[in-house]
């Protein structure tokens, strides 16, 4: 290796962690996303624990769900994290509406939590990681990562293996507290467990993504055939007309 070609290199991989830092940023929500996660659940059990009124905490977390949509609209931002936490919120104020029970506001979200668990790491054991899935159109490679990318699927199942246990274990915790805690309890503590644990799957993912191969950029593979296609037709075209030229100008010789 000469000195020249380390700057270079370390200048790929750098560039490497970039792109896979904004995917990641771009798929996770980032900070913004964080807190639209968080805020409704701790408004609830803020207002909850003050007054035990189920019907002030409910509705005050579904308003503020809708605001951050209002939000997201005027700035006309992306709303997919916005949206996504405003149905966990209705499901979860329809739950504790319907039943009385204000712990119930937190079981669709608990659900749903063990639900992608499982899916994190059945799909990976499926050939398929869930990883993979979502990042795959983020990266552009779609799904050339299954056959053509070994290195990236690799990378894809530990961090849906990651994503999987960190989940299960979350809800390892937060099942036996629905049963025993009380709404309060539950509350804040499902609040205590919303980023921390996010966190280290995110950074888990980057560390094994970041040492992985790049991605193959499968939208550039298509432009470029059908640039390349492009210009095979013209040079075919081109051809036919030289020749039809040369065929008339026989003629008139002839």
């Amino acid at each position: 290796m000469t000195s020249l070609d380390k700057p270079t290199e370390d200048t790929q991989a750098d560039d490497a962690r970039a792109v896979t830092e904004a995917a990641l940023f771009e798929a996770f929500g980032g900070v913004r996303g964080m807190v639209e996660t968080v805020l409704p659940g701790l408004l609830f059990v803020t207002i909850f624990t003050i007054n035990k009124d189920l019907h002030l905490s409910a509705i005050a977390a579904l308003v503020v769900s809708l605001l951050l949509v209002v939000v997201r609209l005027v700035t006309r931002d992306t709303v997919k994290h916005a949206f996504s936490g405003v149905f966990g919120v209705a499901f979860g104020v329809v739950f504790a509406m319907m039943t009385g029970n204000a712990k119930n506001f937190y079981l669709p979200g608990m659900l749903y939590t063990l639900g992608l668990g499982l899916a994190y790491v059945i799909t990976t054991l499926a050939g398929v990681p869930l990883m993979g899935l979502i990042l795959g159109p983020v990266f552009k490679e779609n799904l050339s990562w299954r056959t053509r990318n070994p290195g990236r699927k690799k990378a894809y199942s530990k961090a849906s293996y990651a994503w999987g246990g960190i989940l299960l274990a979350k809800c390892a915790i937060l099942f036996p507290l629905y049963w025993w805690a009380d709404t309060a309890q539950l509350g804040w503590v499902l609040v205590a467990l919303k980023i921390p644990p996010f966190l280290l799957a995110v950074w888990l993912t980057w560390v094994f993504l970041a040492k992985a191969p790049a991605p193959i950029d499968v939208f550039a593979e298509m432009e470029a055939e059908e640039k390349a296609e492009e210009e095979r037709k013209a040079a075919q075209a081109a051809e036919r007309a030289e020749q039809g030229e040369s065929a008339g100008g026989r003629h008139k010789r002839a």
